[in-house]
């Protein structure tokens, strides 16, 4: 019987085809045990002596570890890794899905291809764009290292987006002049259609593949290890396909986790975006800063919440509301629909709010693309095009997108400085923490200050990431002996995931999660007031209780264990987002992202709307014009706060001048 051989036969095929993917299996559990430094059991503490739990701890020892595989990570690892050093790159997503993939409008270098340019205008754009916030050394550092950046890029293989004749295409992006803000609107951020991030996430780890980075893909990273002497020693992480544990012992650590956008209930940010880099550093006891700067974007899809670029208003799109009107002409006459993100996300939702806003209920605006020619839509917007129509059902050829402004970055993160080395400030100094790096989201350099230029993002992503690699080969050298871990390292950490994996309240992570983000939604939103933040902090402090008292995880197994995963992970983003309403309600002035409504004018050591002339300096107590530092403690959700100067000195005062604060218009 025919039907009967080609049963048998195919039966047979998928036997031999089980058992040689058993044995493939087994080779490579083989392969990854006999690579371990060793296996043995940490010493049981007394909260886990009660539970009967232990968990075996598997040692590894490198020269570097880098948690994360977005750009910064990749950046950082296969820059170590190119020079020599053993690195481990911990993620706990396959590399290309980390969330740099998502960006879309491009990178800002001042390439000049488009029209004359030079980086000290990039500087001053970046420098007024933070609203005065920004560390000027950092940006001096970024902004003159961008062309090469963007070079190498190119060398790596990126297929940048070309002019007729042959050079990376350059489109115009918000807050972007030219001439120190005389000269117009500058052309200045190379892209690749309207899917930059993917490709410069693929093209880095690409890149990354030709070196011997040890990846360790689907490992959640639990705590920073810190020595008794304050030096950041490696990483707890936890092995998500096996439930193991693995202690990384490195010289050197580098966070590149990204931000915690999800602490908000609508936001660009990918599911993964939990601020986990962010709550480590805290957990440590050591500080972030300027948490409260919350970058929204002005056009996130209505009811979705995805991400419409900035590359859209950059090849002419033009904002709306329910009278037809294009309303930024109104709020930034020169720079219109190109002023920067937090002006436009503000001038939106003015406009709903004073009754313009479009749809049935008001409540949205309009992004007109359809009286561009078909031909600049599909060359230069395709991925827009493709996401109108599948999360707004538009075809942009011939509608408006309905768009709504949406969280989308963290300006604040862990304090560096422009070496990527992270900082503890204390007693009014900088104090750098041996062995411990940020770089991308994660960190505050602080080159976006109160609020984030468009395509500054994938720049800050690269210039630190490979900042982080180098100041790291300047001052070690491959196989350096690595101090010794503390004792019972980890323990601690181990600990709290037990207890979170036997949690045993009343209330679920979801509904727990949800709350938080709603809260965060309703009371710290693009207009913040007082008495509503106030109320806010207040109610997050109660989300916090209940999460540290009244939690509920369901599965308490240690193999993809999503339920246990994602409650580590709420306990990150409630960090981050105490941290965020404390300083927001505590700054009682209106600058960059952070907009007061009982505060609306910016508080500067001088009065800027007026001359300098007779006017004396205010003392840094009296004034706003600094940095917010947070501290937090795990067990209570208390946050602490202090406060740090912003740098106003460039690297080279001769090649670059400060940019001194004026009044911030567009």
């Amino acid at each position: 019987n025919p039907t009967q051989n080609n049963y048998s036969c195919s039966r047979s095929f998928l036997k031999r085809r089980r058992r040689k993917m058993m044995l493939v299996n087994a080779a490579r559990r083989t392969l990854r045990v006999s690579t371990y430094q060793g296996l043995r059991n940490l010493s049981v503490s007394t909260a886990l002596r009660n539970t009967g739990q232990a968990y075996p701890v598997i040692d590894h020892e490198f020269d570097a570890v880098v948690v994360g595989a977005g750009g910064a990570g990749l950046r950082a690892a296969f820059g170590l890794t190119e020079q020599g050093f053993s690195v481990a790159c911990i993620t706990k997503l396959f590399p290309t899905r980390s969330h740099t993939v998502a960006a879309q409008g491009g990178i800002n270098a001042s390439l000049g291809n488009m029209e004359e340019d030079h980086w000290t205008y990039h500087m001053y754009d970046t420098v007024k764009g933070s609203d005065w916030l920004g560390d000027q050394n950092s940006i001096h550092y970024m902004t003159k290292e961008a062309p090469a950046a963007v070079y190498e890029l190119e060398n790596y293989g990126m297929p940048f987006s070309r002019t007729e004749e042959g050079r990376i295409y350059q489109r115009a992006f918000g807050g972007q002049s030219l001439d120190f803000g005389k000269g117009g609107q500058a052309h200045r951020c190379c892209a690749v259609a309207d899917r930059t991030g993917h490709s410069l996430l693929h093209t880095l780890y690409g890149q990354s593949l030709r070196f011997n980075t040890s990846y360790f893909i689907e490992y959640f990273a639990l705590d920073l290890i810190m020595s008794d002497e304050g030096e950041c020693v490696g990483v707890l992480a936890l092995c998500q396909e096996d439930g193991t544990l693995h202690r990384f012992h490195a010289k050197n650590t580098v966070l590149a986790t990204g931000g915690f956008g999800r602490c908000f209930f609508s936001a660009t940010s990918a599911h993964a975006c939990t601020g986990d880099g962010n709550a480590m550093a805290s957990r440590a006891g050591l500080q972030n800063e300027d948490m409260e700067f919350v970058q929204f974007h002005p056009t996130g899809i209505y009811g979705a919440g995805c991400l419409i670029t900035e590359g859209c208003r950059g090849e002419g799109g033009i904002l709306l509301n329910s009278e037809g009107e294009p309303y930024m002409a109104r709020y930034a006459p020169t720079a219109k629909d190109l002023a920067s993100r937090d002006v436009v996300s503000r001038s939106s939702t003015i406009e709903i709010r004073e009754g313009r806003g479009c749809g049935p209920n008001k409540d949205h605006v309009y992004l007109q693309l359809s009286h561009l020619p078909a031909e600049i839509l599909h060359e230069r917007l395709p991925g827009i095009s493709e996401t109108a129509q599948i999360f707004a059902g538009v075809d942009v050829t011939k509608e408006p997108i309905p768009v709504l402004p949406t969280v989308h970055y963290n300006m604040g993160g862990v304090t560096t400085n422009y070496r990527g080395q992270a900082l503890l400030h204390k007693n009014g100094q900088d104090q750098v923490i041996p062995g411990l790096y940020a770089a991308g989201e994660v960190a505050c350099a602080s080159v976006h200050g109160a609020n984030r230029l468009g395509a500054n993002s994938l720049l800050d992503l690269v210039i630190f990431g490979r900042a982080c690699a180098n100041t790291i080969a300047e001052e070690n050298t491959p196989g350096e002996k690595i101090a010794p871990l503390p004792k019972n390292a980890g323990e601690q950490s181990i600990a709290n995931l037990d207890s979170v994996r036997h949690a045993n309240g009343a209330v679920p992570v979801a509904d727990i999660r949800l709350e938080m983000q709603r809260n965060m939604q309703n009371h710290a939103a693009v207009f913040r007031d007082g008495p509503v933040l106030r109320e806010g902090k207040e109610l997050l402090a109660d989300t916090y209780a209940k999460m540290r008292n009244d939690m509920k995880v369901s599965d308490r197994g240690m193999v993809f264990n999503t339920d246990l995963i994602e409650a580590l992970e709420l306990q990150n983003l409630l960090t981050c987002a105490q941290q965020t309403i404390t300083g927001a309600e505590a700054r009682e002035e209106s600058r960059g992202a952070h907009s007061r409504e009982d505060f609306k004018a910016r508080s500067d050591e001088y009065d800027y709307t007026k001359p300098l002339e007779g006017q004396t300096k205010k003392p840094v107590e009296e004034h706003w014009r600094k940095h917010t530092i947070s501290e937090l403690d795990f067990d209570t959700g208390k946050v602490t706060l202090s406060y740090r100067p912003v740098i106003d000195e460039t690297l080279d005062q001769a090649e670059c001048k400060t940019v001194p604060p004026v009044i911030r218009v567009y």
